[in-house]
């Protein structure tokens, strides 16, 4: 092993590895903050840095390479892209929320560059090559810009949930205009929250009916102030949501993920209460919010999972203390 390590083979691969992180390294500090200068033409959240960039990267992994394997096409590139990734968190540059969201991008766009990078050097001429992988290098410097020439899109989606509950309607109506603390021993294990995503603490309601205000707390002090629009006893509670913006200075939560800001804002929510036969209820909980990416496409099934699963874990507290007595 070790002397595979020092080995002619073994250089050439740690050459590409090296050359990748390099490149990122500096696309990283052109993209984000090294010159204020280029501010306006160049930010991590466009396509020519989310997708480009990591495709470029794989494309110089790979040139680094004799005569790379097919396997090797397609992995490699994830190398250079896990310690950019890694490099980032660990100097603060990104949260995990924003690593764990650009990770799958990242290694698919790697992938993608490396096998161009092998279908340009079967194709063309040595000097051919070598345009071809500088125009790879410099396409996400003339691919951001040309995204910064229009605003940010505002796309409105919707994410809905329900759940069946064993409790009749004024037990499932009581448990939803208010949330008591969520205890310890309420909590359990969500994936979302293992990301940065904080957990639901409680939500307070200053009096009944239109126009009351509820305070719905999550861990470290994230505050949303949601205002009652529609009371209907015992059938719907819908509301407004407003981010309470002192507190979402939360460490994974930054500018570019944080709620209320340029890229990502939540709307309003709803409970709906649907009473069976049988005596139990379907209680559905839907909300809207606000994505304003260049990569909606992609950031957007992200941003469902987090309502969704966030939707989720507040319907099974309410479940389970409804099922429980209230």
């Amino acid at each position: 092993m070790k002397n595979w390590l020092f080995s002619h083979k073994a250089r050439g691969l740690w050459l590409a590895v090296a050359a990748g992180v390099l490149y990122g390294l500096a696309a990283r500090l052109a993209f984000y903050g090294a010159n204020p200068a280029w501010e306006n033409l160049f930010t991590t959240m466009t396509c020519g840095f989310i997708f480009l960039m990591p495709a470029a990267l794989g494309y110089l992994t790979v040139r680094f390479l004799h005569a790379p394997r097919l396997w090797q096409r397609i992995v490699l590139p994830w190398l250079p892209g896990l310690i950019l990734v890694a490099t980032a968190f660990a100097v603060g540059w990104e949260g995990s929320i924003c690593i764990v969201m650009a990770l799958p991008a990242f290694m698919v766009m790697g992938s993608i560059g490396g096998l161009l990078e092998q279908r340009a050097r079967d194709r063309l001429s040595d000097r051919n090559q070598m345009s071809a992988l500088l125009g790879m290098l410099l396409l996400p410097y003339a691919v951001a810009p040309l995204e910064q020439l229009n605003g940010l899109p505002a796309q409105v989606r919707t994410v809905e949930t329900q759940i069946m509950i064993n409790a009749d309607v004024e037990t499932v109506w009581q448990q939803i205009i208010r949330v008591p603390a969520i205890t310890v021993d309420e909590q359990r294990f969500n994936l979302v929250h293992l990301i940065g995503i904080p957990k639901p603490v409680a939500a307070t309601l200053s009096h009944e009916g239109v126009g009351g205000v509820r305070h719905a707390t999550f861990e470290h002090g994230v505050t949303f102030v949601e205002t009652i629009n529609e009371w209907q006893p015992h059938q719907s509670l819908a509301f407004t949501i407003d981010a309470l913006a002192e507190t979402m200075a939360v460490e994974d939560l930054n500018a570019k993920v944080v709620v209320g800001g340029a890229y990502f804002d939540t709307l309003d929510g709803r409970y709906e209460l649907e009473p069976l036969t049988d005596g139990r209820v379907v209680l559905h909980l839907s909300s809207e919010h606000r994505l304003s990416t260049r990569f909606n496409f992609y950031a957007g099934w992200w941003t469902d999972w987090v309502m969704r699963s966030t939707q989720n874990y507040i319907l099974d507290v309410i479940k389970a203390r409804c099922e429980a007595g209230g």
